[in-house]
């Protein structure tokens, strides 16, 4: 039986985390992070955010040296539950995962017209009052294809496009800052919060989550690491992910507030770039952001088809999907039948448009915080140290919150119809494919 290649080092597990926690939100919500907190409550709201994340990644990282399976949290699960909340939680897991890819594909359209304008000149049809231009599914279909055919060759392949991406993005970060830094005045940061302080605070922190997340894609990525890996490594990756992930949000916050004022930056559809070009008065400024944005982009989506079709590949072997999805390539030594499926499945997000995947991108959080509560109740379940309790603890307690942030409805930024909708079908898909699956079984049997 052909095993997945064993290939993945340290550097390579930090890239995959990194990689799919940083895509292009540092690009497009950045008003609305000033919205919710101002310069200050933004910091304040990732620092504890970051700091609550922190026990969650010590649990993962127990997790994947214990449990080294590509399914995660649906091995995890197995281990003291029911198969039904194996599925349900991988379920939620592969949404927050796979959404990111045609996310990013839409995503690149976006961005290439904001330099090139002449993108948005064929509009095809319009979704939810948006429309999708020609230009735009074109990109985001040969992006798709190419990442597709990349991730099909094989997890080394993969992962040198990965370490390439991560740190020349992290290169081009470094310039703008330093350059944007060079510039603009500490007066903009007036005044530090959009609110009261704990309500600035709280209302940043309520998508840290979302925005953070990423770094127990480590895991998925467990059953290809070199055989001279040490088990301990996963946390070194996992913790060094939130860490450097804190700081890459908290830096771009302070940069873009010092480069403009925050408050004149609402509704500009890239307002990070518009803070920096304001402040350098250059067009050469914004193409370098726009370039480590689409860098950024390709590495959010390579990371998250590698962690997606594991998901998928690891529920097949399961027998929680179709068995098919659990077959490795001969010779390249990869999930080949889950990585295409992920493929065709990003082509037919893109031609959705934007409109639709926007609701969905808020379950997918919510799918993220139940799949890290999974991951924490089965670590306490493994009957740790006392440390590895009160971790346990901790985390559900915090997922718990999380959820619930987002579905009282007295609470600020909770689920909308439109979330509720998606949800839904969502839902109903997965119920759909697990009776499916559990009456073939039974068949079988």
């Amino acid at each position: 039986m052909t095993t997945l290649a064993r290939k993945l080092h340290l550097i390579d597990y930090f890239a995959l985390g990194f990689g799919v926690m940083v895509g292009t939100a540092w690009l497009v919500i950045m008003d609305d992070l000033f919205a919710r907190g101002g310069p200050l409550g933004a910091i304040l709201g990732f620092v504890v955010g970051a700091l609550t994340l922190l026990p969650v990644g010590y649990v993962y990282g127990q997790l994947v040296k214990a449990i080294p399976d590509a399914g995660g949290e649906v091995a995890y699960t197995a281990l003291f539950f029911p198969k039904s909340v194996s599925f349900l939680t991988g379920w939620l897991m592969l949404l927050s995962y796979f959404l990111t890819c045609p996310f990013e594909a839409v995503a690149a359209g976006k961005i290439a017209a904001y330099v090139f304008p002449s993108i948005d000149s064929i509009e095809l049809y319009r979704l939810g009052g948006r429309p999708v231009y020609l230009g735009h599914v074109i990109l985001g279909l040969t992006i798709t294809v190419l990442l597709t055919w990349l991730n099909y060759r094989g997890i080394q392949a993969s992962a040198r496009f990965l370490k390439w991406t991560t740190f020349t993005f992290l290169t081009c970060v470094v310039i703008f800052v330093v350059a944007g830094f060079g510039h603009g005045s500490s007066a903009n940061f007036r005044p530090f919060l959009a609110n009261s302080p704990l309500m600035s605070i709280f209302l940043v922190w309520q998508v840290t989550p979302w925005l953070l997340s990423g770094f127990e894609s480590v895991g998925k990525g467990a059953e290809e690491a070199s055989p001279d890996f040490q088990g301990k490594n996963f946390s070194v990756a996992i913790l060094s992910t939130i860490v450097v992930g804190l700081v890459f949000f908290c830096v771009i916050i302070a940069a873009v507030a010092y480069a403009a004022p925050w408050q004149s930056l609402a509704n500009e559809k890239f307002s990070t770039a518009v803070a920096f070009e304001r402040a350098l008065h250059a067009r050469w400024i914004v193409n370098l952001i726009m370039a480590s944005a689409f860098i950024a982009l390709l590495k959010a989506f390579n990371g998250n088809v590698v962690a997606s079709s594991r998901m998928l590949f690891a529920m097949g072997r399961r027998n929680l999907l179709d068995h098919r999805l659990a077959r490795v390539h001969n010779v390249n030594q990869t999930p080949s039948v889950a990585v295409i499926s992920v493929g065709v499945a990003t082509v037919i997000a893109i031609l959705m448009g934007e409109a639709l995947l926007v609701p969905v991108l808020e379950v997918g959080a919510v799918g993220s915080a139940i799949g890290w509560m999974a991951a924490c109740a089965s670590y306490f379940c493994m009957k740790p140290s006392f440390l590895g309790r009160a971790a346990a603890v901790f985390g559900l307690l915090l997922t718990s919150a999380m959820i619930l942030a987002k579905v009282v409805p007295i609470v600020p930024g909770h689920f909308t119809r439109p979330e509720w909708i998606a949800m839904g079908i969502y839902g109903l898909l997965g119920y759909g494919l697990w009776s499916r699956r559990h009456s073939e079984g039974t068949a079988q049997s």
